[in-house]
């Protein structure tokens, strides 16, 4: 007889299998380095726009700006930096987007 779940037959892939406990419990946990601020270790107080090498370490291979969790910049650095990001756009020393 088949399960149901509301007066609706329940598919194989929705019926819970109880295996999931066993793969939590087994799961090796990974020790994760907290990120620490890249200017802040530095001492870098002003980012500079004209530096298009350091400013292209923080931008994805689309021409997205990498987001705070991810490049661990602290919130300070990121508005300064996402300012130096446009600004360098604008007057076209970065791309907007990756090349097609």
């Amino acid at each position: 007889m088949a399960e149901t779940r509301g007066g609706r037959p329940v598919s194989a892939s929705q019926r819970p299998t109880g295996g999931d406990k066993a793969v939590a419990t087994q799961k090796k946990q990974y020790f994760r380095r907290k990120k620490v601020c890249r200017f802040c270790v530095e001492k870098i107080d002003d980012i500079n726009y004209k530096d298009v090498r350091m400013l292209s370490s923080f931008i994805a291979e689309r021409g997205k700006i990498v987001p705070r969790r991810v490049s661990g910049v602290c919130a300070p650095h990121q508005r300064r930096l996402s300012e130096a990001i446009k600004m360098a756009r604008n007057i076209a020393l970065l791309p907007f987007s990756s090349p097609a």
